[in-house]
């Protein structure tokens, strides 16, 4: 996900809201603001300026509200020149290398404290700054003051002020619908300044709660597309939040806003990245086994198996999420089976996938590694009684086509790692020396890990100990000048590299059954 390029895109599209007659007012509104500023060089001099000019205004602004606390018209005049000492604050960002200063100056403590000004649009104007002071360049030589920014801003309760004031705009006006846009510039902004701020800004505000009502409105907008966003952000390295997530709802949350498009295709490329994030957010939140119990109890297995025989935009994201969902996760594939979905998921491994402009073949072979995965999956799932019979029954109707497209797959992806195992120890003649890992990597890039779970898929079929599958295989195998010997050491590489994340006692488990198929092979 390039944050960067669709952070770009959502301003264009806020960039439309403020044009008039072909003019863009907000251009001419900082072209104005930077021909007065330019007449004095931004330094610490001018910098100290706008600093005790902003201090005055705003204490002038305090002093008319607490004398005319019900007389609007005495404290107007005073939240005009406030607003413009805000705007004229934004040449602060031209000069990040002022930051630390700025802290010394203590500029940002009653700053964050406009977020809760009484006026909304002294916090609009508040919150568009903050958005520009923390919207650090990728090329600055040192982004040691944009993060001391970052880390004075959360100190001084940024974060909870920003998501409280959220609460308060209503989008149906078009400035505070762009203060919206603007608050998760500046929580985004943070985080990219200081990772930890995604765990943080969860734990300390009701942001999760926030988006999770933003994604479920039926209207797609450039909010609804960015909420989308910011909730893939929140969720994608953070177990802690995918849990927290979890238990407000928001797995059936999710489901909700996905089934909007099970039988209907977005309207636009924006409506079709916002669709894909929501995907990535209940990928993110399948990681957890408590929310993939969620997802059982929300039906998401049969509304994933929907989205597919509808055949919509929506198609490879549900192959995806049923991957994550079924991935060590025994009732779902239990499930899966219930509800009938072999059917589905192998008339798609048999190459019936549905034709349309993005029906590539990268897009294509994606599809086709994720069904592979799903159906390893299955096979790690079921592992006794009926529905185990109507998974291995697959592989033998219709003359064992199904083992004729897995050893095609095989086929393929073995010829692939070969070539790449050959590509480095060619490099190795030249004195090129890739370290064992390495080597491995550069194999998984190669389509190993797919390899692996092919063969895996045939230690599972071959130790049913049906006939007719063992002849088939035999028979591939032969044709292609191939043997047993091959999948045997396809299966022992795996086994040497299964690791320990799940704990040792899964290692062993997941060795001992390797072992078991390298045996019967």
């Amino acid at each position: 996900m390039d944050n960067h390029h669709s952070k770009r895109k959502r301003e264009d599209q806020y960039d439309e809201a403020t044009t008039h007659n072909g003019v863009d007012l907000s251009l001419l509104e900082s072209l104005e603001q930077s021909s007065s500023a330019s007449a004095e060089p931004l330094d610490l001099r001018a910098a100290k300026k706008l600093v005790i000019s902003f201090e005055r205004r705003l204490r002038e602004n305090l002093e008319a509200r607490m004398k005319h606390p019900d007389r609007p018209d005495r404290f107007a005049d005073s939240e005009v020149a406030l607003h413009e000492e805000l705007d004229r604050l934004r040449t602060l960002a031209g000069a990040p290398e002022l930051y630390p200063d700025l802290i010394s100056l203590n500029l940002f403590p009653p700053l964050v404290g406009l977020l809760s000004h009484d006026n909304s649009d002294i916090a609009t104007d508040t919150v568009s700054l903050l958005s520009d002071l923390t919207d650090a360049d990728e090329d600055l030589d040192d982004p040691a003051p944009a993060i001391a920014l970052a880390d004075c801003l959360v100190e001084n309760n940024t974060l909870e002020l920003l998501v409280q004031n959220l609460t308060r705009l209503s989008e149906s006006d078009t400035d505070e619908a762009n203060a919206v846009h603007s608050t998760l510039a500046v929580i985004e902004n943070l985080i990219e300044l200081k990772p930890a701020v995604a765990e943080m800004v969860c734990e300390r505000t009701k942001l999760l709660r926030w988006l999770l009502g933003r994604i479920k409105t039926r209207e797609f907008d450039a909010n609804k597309q960015y909420a989308s966003e910011m909730l893939a952000i929140l969720l994608q390295n953070s177990v802690s939040n995918q849990k927290r997530f979890g238990q407000i709802n928001g797995v059936d949350g999710i489901l909700q806003a996905v089934s909007f498009y099970k039988s209907r295709d977005p309207k636009s490329s924006d409506e079709e990245e916002m669709l894909e994030n929501l995907f990535d957010c209940l990928c993110c939140l399948l990681m957890p086994v408590e929310n993939k119990e969620k997802f059982m109890k929300s039906e998401g297995v049969e509304l994933m198996i929907i989205i597919m025989k509808q055949k919509k935009t929506a198609y490879g994201s549900a192959i995806r999420a049923l991957d994550f969902a079924m991935t060590k996760y025994p009732p779902a594939c239990e499930r899966f089976v219930d509800v009938l979905g072999l059917k589905t998921v192998f008339s798609a491994f048999m190459g019936k996938l549905p034709i349309g402009k993005k029906n590539k073949e990268s897009y294509q072979e994606e599809l086709e590694e994720r069904l592979i995965s799903l159906i390893a999956s299955l096979f790690g799932g079921v592992t006794r009684g009926s529905r185990r019979d109507r998974l291995l029954s697959k592989f033998v109707e219709n003359e064992c086509e199904k083992i004729d497209r897995l050893m095609e797959f095989y086929i393929r992806y073995s010829d692939r790692v070969k070539a790449e195992t050959e590509r480095f120890n060619k490099l190795e003649l030249d004195d090129l020396e890739m370290d064992e890992d390495e080597q491995y990597i550069r194999k998984l890039e190669a389509g190993l890990y797919t390899l692996q779970l092919i063969a895996v898929i045939l230690g599972h079929i071959w130790t049913s100990e049906h006939p007719k599958i063992k002849a088939r295989i035999e028979l591939l195998l032969k044709q292609n000048k191939l043997s047993k010997e091959d999948v045997k050491d396809v299966l022992q590489e795996y086994h040497d590299n299964i690791g320990d994340s799940d704990g040792p006692e899964e290692k062993e488990r997941s060795q001992a059954q390797i072992q078991k198929f390298i045996s019967a092979l």
